[in-house]
């Protein structure tokens, strides 16, 4: 990979720079066996969940919607039931990349969930699939899982966008825009007590901060959107595509899920 692509992948993975506010010491704590390829897993202690001085409130970023967009936040207005959003989204034309996708990638794993995982766009893999957060990045996210308890019957998992952009690109802000209602919609549907977002796109998108995830995880959000009764706690962490090109940075992915363990032990 030359060096463009190489910093043009790192920018569609939420990266903006090469180190944090803070020296880390990753000795201090054992990663689980998704971090690390020798040894068995190992559970941390649970740590405690972060003080109310630690939970940031933000909404998503707000800009003139396309023609697109408006349609499709029509649709959401009206939508009441799972069965009928994705019967939406499945029907959708509006959005550009569904012409060049093979499939519609709407959700997996267990509606009435307590998580719901917010990731970025579907791959090569979830096209054929589709089915999100499979192939490679799937296998990792079902190790994350398992490390502090979880598999795809305890989470509900979509995605930012339906469709798989042309050559794996990351989705344009048209695209998150159009698509924007219906998972705004999708979220308040599952109605989970704790939501993650996955990498950058999703967490542009949903918290409507443009900050790398290095400064933004390690903390509890709380998103809003119309549709939701009370803010939902919300954690961002890298997506596991970016984690199996930088494995160092799973020690920090580690300790996000330590933190959603905590965090679950409590609620």
């Amino acid at each position: 990979m030359d060096k463009k692509s190489l910093l043009e992948w790192q920018l569609q993975a939420g990266v903006d720079e090469t180190t944090g506010d803070e020296a880390v010491n990753h000795f201090a704590k054992k990663p689980s066996s998704f971090a690390s390829s020798e040894g068995s897993p190992s559970i941390a202690q649970d740590p405690l969940v972060k003080p109310k001085d630690d939970v940031v409130r933000v909404a998503p970023l707000h800009h003139t919607p396309s023609a697109a967009a408006a349609t499709s936040r029509a649709l959401a207005d009206g939508i009441k039931t799972l069965a009928e959003l994705e019967a939406a989204v499945r029907a959708f034309d509006g959005c550009a990349i569904k012409k060049t996708a093979s499939k519609t990638v709407f959700a997996d794993g267990n509606p009435q969930a307590k998580i719901v995982i917010i990731g970025e766009a579907p791959g090569g893999e979830e096209d054929k699939q589709g089915i999100p957060f499979c192939g490679p990045s799937g296998k990792l996210l079902d190790r994350m899982l398992a490390a502090i308890g979880l598999d795809r019957t305890l989470v509900y998992i979509s995605n930012t966008v339906f469709w798989r952009p042309p050559g794996n690109r990351q989705p344009t802000h048209e695209e998150t825009s159009i698509c924007l209602p219906f998972v705004e919609k999708h979220i308040a549907l599952v109605a989970p007590k704790l939501l993650i977002l996955s990498g950058g796109t999703a967490t542009t998108t949903l918290l409507g901060k443009e900050v790398s995830i290095s400064r933004l995880r390690g903390k509890f959000y709380e998103y809003e959107n119309a549709y939701l009764a009370a803010p939902i706690p919300t954690v961002v962490t890298y997506h596991p595509s970016y984690l199996l090109r930088s494995p160092a940075q799973k020690r920090l992915a580690w300790d996000d899920l330590l933190m959603i363990k905590g965090f679950l032990a409590k609620n």
